[in-house]
């Protein structure tokens, strides 16, 4: 069974000082930089995802494969209840694409 994959593009990214950035790095496997349609807006003091069927219209961003699913949880929580975790196909940079989670931003 293939282990869930997370894209990311804001403070949860590699080498971001956030405890929950730490955390994912710590508890997955970095396939590498990705993009995804969308554009990114700002909510408060950071950055949501909302995607775009627009052409040229990309976010990028991140892609992890998931060690412990259970992680989910805990970024769930970490993301509140501005965003909604939902499947959507990601690119990586050799044009591989892939689904994915992501955190879309709620709040628009």
């Amino acid at each position: 069974m293939q282990q869930p994959r997370l894209f990311v593009y804001g403070t949860l990214r590699r080498g971001s000082p956030n405890k929950f950035a730490k955390l994912l790095e710590a508890n997955s496997r970095f396939l590498g930089n990705a993009r995804m349609p969308g554009q990114l807006r700002q909510f408060s003091n950071y950055p949501g995802i909302v995607p775009s069927d627009q052409p040229g219209e990309f976010v990028e961003g991140e892609l992890f494969e998931l060690k412990d699913p259970s992680i989910l949880v805990v970024l769930d929580e970490y993301e509140g209840s501005e965003f909604q975790r939902v499947q959507a196909t990601v690119s990586l940079d050799d044009g591989q694409e892939l689904e994915t989670w992501i955190y879309t931003l709620t709040l628009v």
